[in-house]
Protein backbone atom coordinates (compact mmCIF):
# COMPACT_ATOMS: atom_id res chain seq x y z
CA UNK A 1 0.00 0.00 0.00
CA UNK A 2 1.68 3.50 -1.05
CA UNK A 3 2.36 5.69 1.86
CA UNK A 4 0.76 9.24 2.10
CA UNK A 5 3.00 12.07 2.78
CA UNK A 6 2.55 15.71 3.13
CA UNK A 7 2.02 18.44 2.63
CA UNK A 8 0.25 16.87 -0.69
CA UNK A 9 -2.83 17.46 -2.48
CA UNK A 10 -4.62 14.99 -5.75
CA UNK A 11 -4.49 17.13 -8.79
CA UNK A 12 -7.58 16.31 -10.81
CA UNK A 13 -7.43 18.67 -13.78
CA UNK A 14 -7.26 15.09 -16.36
CA UNK A 15 -10.19 14.17 -14.96
CA UNK A 16 -12.47 17.15 -15.53
CA UNK A 17 -13.42 19.72 -18.61
CA UNK A 18 -10.86 22.56 -17.76
CA UNK A 19 -11.74 24.88 -20.39
CA UNK A 20 -15.61 24.60 -20.15
CA UNK A 21 -14.83 25.19 -15.87
CA UNK A 22 -12.48 28.52 -17.21
CA UNK A 23 -15.36 29.76 -19.24
CA UNK A 24 -17.46 30.19 -16.01
CA UNK A 25 -15.27 32.25 -14.67
CA UNK A 26 -16.78 35.68 -15.83
CA UNK A 27 -20.59 34.82 -14.85
CA UNK A 28 -19.79 33.19 -11.34
CA UNK A 29 -17.36 36.46 -10.74
CA UNK A 30 -19.90 38.68 -11.71
CA UNK A 31 -22.95 36.77 -9.66
CA UNK A 32 -20.24 37.00 -6.42
CA UNK A 33 -20.09 41.05 -6.79
CA UNK A 34 -24.18 41.33 -7.48
CA UNK A 35 -24.52 39.33 -4.13
CA UNK A 36 -21.37 40.56 -1.98
CA UNK A 37 -21.85 39.47 1.60
CA UNK A 38 -25.25 38.28 1.54
CA UNK A 39 -24.50 35.19 2.45
CA UNK A 40 -23.66 33.34 5.68
CA UNK A 41 -20.15 33.30 6.74
CA UNK A 42 -17.52 30.92 6.32
CA UNK A 43 -16.49 28.80 9.31
CA UNK A 44 -13.59 27.08 9.38
CA UNK A 45 -14.18 24.53 12.28
CA UNK A 46 -12.34 24.55 15.81
CA UNK A 47 -9.57 22.47 14.36
CA UNK A 48 -7.39 25.87 13.43
CA UNK A 49 -3.85 25.51 13.67
CA UNK A 50 -3.41 28.96 16.09
CA UNK A 51 -5.91 28.66 18.90
CA UNK A 52 -6.11 32.52 18.37
CA UNK A 53 -6.91 32.02 14.71
CA UNK A 54 -10.59 33.78 13.28
CA UNK A 55 -12.40 30.90 12.55
CA UNK A 56 -14.36 33.35 10.28
CA UNK A 57 -12.41 35.02 8.45
CA UNK A 58 -14.03 37.11 6.51
CA UNK A 59 -14.95 34.84 3.57
CA UNK A 60 -18.89 34.33 2.72
CA UNK A 61 -20.87 30.92 1.69
CA UNK A 62 -23.31 30.25 -0.70
CA UNK A 63 -25.15 26.70 -0.40
CA UNK A 64 -25.96 25.08 -3.64
CA UNK A 65 -27.56 21.64 -1.94
CA UNK A 66 -29.15 21.75 1.52
CA UNK A 67 -29.68 19.15 3.84
CA UNK A 68 -32.97 17.95 4.84
CA UNK A 69 -31.62 17.19 7.97
CA UNK A 70 -29.93 19.55 11.06
CA UNK A 71 -26.42 20.21 9.89
CA UNK A 72 -23.85 17.62 10.66
CA UNK A 73 -19.85 18.01 9.11
CA UNK A 74 -19.96 14.59 8.77
CA UNK A 75 -22.86 13.93 6.85
CA UNK A 76 -21.67 15.73 3.50
CA UNK A 77 -21.31 12.52 1.62
CA UNK A 78 -24.81 10.98 2.52
CA UNK A 79 -25.82 11.84 -0.83
CA UNK A 80 -29.64 10.62 -0.13
CA UNK A 81 -30.16 13.81 2.46
CA UNK A 82 -28.95 16.69 -0.05
CA UNK A 83 -30.85 18.27 -2.87
CA UNK A 84 -30.42 21.78 -4.43
CA UNK A 85 -30.94 24.84 -2.42
CA UNK A 86 -32.80 27.81 -4.39
CA UNK A 87 -29.68 29.20 -4.70
CA UNK A 88 -28.43 26.46 -7.08
CA UNK A 89 -31.08 28.08 -10.10
CA UNK A 90 -29.11 31.47 -9.94
CA UNK A 91 -25.51 29.40 -11.10
CA UNK A 92 -27.31 27.11 -13.36
CA UNK A 93 -24.39 27.01 -15.59
CA UNK A 94 -22.17 26.27 -12.87
CA UNK A 95 -24.39 23.23 -11.55
CA UNK A 96 -24.25 21.86 -15.22
CA UNK A 97 -20.94 21.73 -15.13
CA UNK A 98 -21.19 19.73 -11.64
CA UNK A 99 -22.86 17.72 -13.23
CA UNK A 100 -19.74 16.34 -15.83
CA UNK A 101 -17.65 15.74 -13.03
CA UNK A 102 -16.82 12.42 -11.77
CA UNK A 103 -19.29 11.44 -9.02
CA UNK A 104 -21.76 8.52 -8.62
CA UNK A 105 -23.86 11.09 -6.66
CA UNK A 106 -23.80 14.60 -4.94
CA UNK A 107 -24.16 15.25 -1.76
CA UNK A 108 -23.18 19.60 -0.21
CA UNK A 109 -21.97 21.81 -2.70
CA UNK A 110 -20.64 24.98 -1.72
CA UNK A 111 -19.18 28.18 -3.01
CA UNK A 112 -16.72 30.06 -0.85
CA UNK A 113 -15.53 33.67 -1.73
CA UNK A 114 -14.06 36.56 -0.12
CA UNK A 115 -14.73 40.58 -1.98
CA UNK A 116 -11.43 41.64 -0.21
CA UNK A 117 -9.77 38.34 -0.74
CA UNK A 118 -8.83 38.22 2.87
CA UNK A 119 -6.59 34.98 4.21
CA UNK A 120 -8.14 31.74 5.58
CA UNK A 121 -6.26 30.53 8.76
CA UNK A 122 -4.57 27.05 8.26
CA UNK A 123 -7.04 24.49 10.06
CA UNK A 124 -8.34 20.93 9.26
CA UNK A 125 -11.72 19.99 8.32
CA UNK A 126 -12.58 17.33 11.25
CA UNK A 127 -10.75 14.65 13.12
CA UNK A 128 -11.71 11.46 12.45
CA UNK A 129 -9.21 9.61 10.25
CA UNK A 130 -11.64 6.79 9.18
CA UNK A 131 -13.78 9.16 7.50
CA UNK A 132 -13.01 9.94 3.43
CA UNK A 133 -14.99 12.36 2.40
CA UNK A 134 -14.53 12.18 -1.37
CA UNK A 135 -14.97 15.81 -3.29
CA UNK A 136 -13.01 18.07 -5.54
CA UNK A 137 -12.22 21.52 -4.88
CA UNK A 138 -11.76 23.71 -7.76
CA UNK A 139 -11.58 27.29 -8.78
CA UNK A 140 -12.18 29.62 -12.44
CA UNK A 141 -9.04 31.06 -12.03
CA UNK A 142 -5.82 30.64 -10.38
CA UNK A 143 -6.17 33.76 -8.02
CA UNK A 144 -6.72 32.32 -4.98
CA UNK A 145 -3.72 31.14 -3.34
CA UNK A 146 -4.40 27.68 -1.40
CA UNK A 147 -2.03 25.69 0.12
CA UNK A 148 -1.83 22.38 2.47
CA UNK A 149 0.54 22.97 5.11
CA UNK A 150 2.72 20.33 7.10
CA UNK A 151 3.21 22.57 10.70
CA UNK A 152 6.54 20.11 11.25
CA UNK A 153 8.60 21.89 9.03
CA UNK A 154 6.54 24.51 7.79
CA UNK A 155 6.37 23.70 4.47
CA UNK A 156 3.32 25.00 2.36
CA UNK A 157 2.29 23.01 -0.77
CA UNK A 158 0.02 25.06 -3.02
CA UNK A 159 -2.65 24.33 -5.64
CA UNK A 160 -1.33 24.80 -8.88
CA UNK A 161 -4.17 23.92 -11.22
CA UNK A 162 -8.02 24.49 -11.03
CA UNK A 163 -9.49 21.30 -9.53
CA UNK A 164 -8.02 18.84 -6.22
CA UNK A 165 -8.73 16.47 -3.49
CA UNK A 166 -6.84 16.52 -0.86
CA UNK A 167 -6.74 15.06 2.83
CA UNK A 168 -8.67 17.11 5.63
CA UNK A 169 -7.58 15.27 8.44
CA UNK A 170 -4.11 14.86 8.78
CA UNK A 171 -2.66 18.09 7.32
CA UNK A 172 -4.07 21.35 7.14
CA UNK A 173 -5.06 23.66 4.71
CA UNK A 174 -5.55 27.62 4.14
CA UNK A 175 -5.36 30.42 1.99
CA UNK A 176 -3.38 33.40 1.28
CA UNK A 177 -4.36 36.51 1.05
CA UNK A 178 -5.04 37.93 -2.54
CA UNK A 179 -6.42 41.45 -1.55
CA UNK A 180 -8.94 40.79 -4.55
CA UNK A 181 -12.60 38.99 -5.01
CA UNK A 182 -11.28 34.84 -4.50
CA UNK A 183 -13.34 31.80 -4.62
CA UNK A 184 -13.37 28.44 -5.02
CA UNK A 185 -16.03 25.41 -5.02
CA UNK A 186 -16.50 22.38 -3.52
CA UNK A 187 -18.62 18.96 -4.34
CA UNK A 188 -18.58 16.68 -2.01
CA UNK A 189 -20.62 12.83 -3.15
CA UNK A 190 -19.32 9.73 -3.95
CA UNK A 191 -17.20 9.14 -6.65
CA UNK A 192 -18.32 7.21 -9.83
CA UNK A 193 -16.26 3.68 -9.86
CA UNK A 194 -14.37 4.37 -12.95
CA UNK A 195 -12.51 7.35 -10.65
CA UNK A 196 -12.66 5.41 -7.88
CA UNK A 197 -10.46 2.68 -9.20
CA UNK A 198 -7.71 4.58 -9.66
CA UNK A 199 -7.70 5.59 -6.06
CA UNK A 200 -5.42 3.24 -3.33
CA UNK A 201 -7.64 3.67 -0.53
CA UNK A 202 -5.58 2.90 2.88
CA UNK A 203 -6.79 0.16 5.09
CA UNK A 204 -6.81 1.97 7.84
CA UNK A 205 -6.77 6.02 8.12
CA UNK A 206 -9.23 5.97 5.31
CA UNK A 207 -8.85 9.87 5.54
CA UNK A 208 -5.06 9.76 3.88
CA UNK A 209 -6.52 8.42 0.37
CA UNK A 210 -5.64 11.71 -1.00
CA UNK A 211 -2.19 11.72 0.14
CA UNK A 212 -1.55 8.52 -1.10
CA UNK A 213 -3.01 8.56 -4.64
CA UNK A 214 -1.00 12.23 -4.69
CA UNK A 215 2.28 10.03 -3.59
CA UNK A 216 2.00 7.51 -6.39
CA UNK A 217 4.96 8.59 -8.49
Amino acid sequence: MTSAQYPSYKDVDAFIDVTRLRALDGFITQRLRDRLAADRPFYTGPFLLEEDAPDRPGSRMIELAQSREPENYYDLDRTEIWEPSPEAAEFAPLMAFIATLPFAATGRMLIMYDPDGRAVPAHKDHDSIDLCHEFIWFRTNLGKPFYMLDPATGARDYVAGHAAWFDTVNQFHGADASGELSFSIRVDGIFNDAFRAQIPYPSDNRAAAASAWASVA
